[in-house]
């Protein structure tokens, strides 16, 4: 799922000017985001032909908090170059199962012997060393 120059000309007005000196075009970080979202590999699994995955990852963290990446992905939808359908998956906390010790609960602690160890009544756990047969 990748844009030519040609669909990226149509879509480029959505996308912030390039400034400075920078190792990747917005269409080479464009490409990379739709891989991603394609395959659903991690940014560190994306192929060397994209370019170095922080660079990428750190220009698209950019563009979603500033709202470029909304606007791109609309624009690709209203253009109908990329057919994208993104779902939101929510999670309810009464599904989710989790141990006792991850919601705050107390934890059991070991029962305190008393002064008379008669009184505790007899061991419930004896341990008998025991020698290995020579071979």
């Amino acid at each position: 799922m990748e844009i030519t120059e040609a669909q990226y000309g149509r879509i480029e007005s959505s996308l912030p000017r390039q400034r400075g000196n920078v190792s990747l075009t917005n269409l080479a970080v464009l490409n990379a985001i739709l891989y991603v979202a394609e395959q659903g590999c991690k940014w560190r699994g994306l192929p060397k032909r994209f370019g170095n995955w922080h660079t990428i990852y750190t220009r698209m963290n950019r563009w979603s908090k500033n709202g470029v990446l909304d606007r791109i992905f609309e624009q690709l939808q209203r253009e109908q170059i990329v057919r994208i359908k993104i779902t939101a998956v929510k999670l309810d906390s009464t599904i989710v199962k989790v141990h006792p010790d991850g919601t705050g609960a107390l934890k059991k602690t070991a029962p305190r012997p008393s002064a008379s160890p008669a009184a505790d009544g007899p061991p419930k756990f004896i341990w008998l060393p025991r020698m290995l047969e020579p071979r």
